[in-house]
């Protein structure tokens, strides 16, 4: 509810599987089918101020081309 609205994607790894994951720092980009995509690692929350520090992986546009 803290990050609402988001936008959520079923994205395919380069490995086969489809996983179903939130898409972050999209700015103005549009999101298209078939949109190259990368993953990345955010903190969610920490359970005090020493407390476990949950992470969880979300996917942004990709910033760098692949180079073939």
């Amino acid at each position: 509810e803290e990050q609402a609205p988001y936008t959520v994607a079923l994205v395919k790894l380069s490995e086969g599987p489809i996983v179903t994951a939130q898409l972050t720092d999209l700015g103005d980009d549009e999101v298209k089918i078939g949109m190259p995509v990368e993953m990345v690692t955010r903190k969610i929350r920490q359970e005090g101020p020493e407390g476990l520090i949950h992470y969880t992986y979300k996917f942004r546009p990709l910033l760098q081309p692949v180079m073939v």
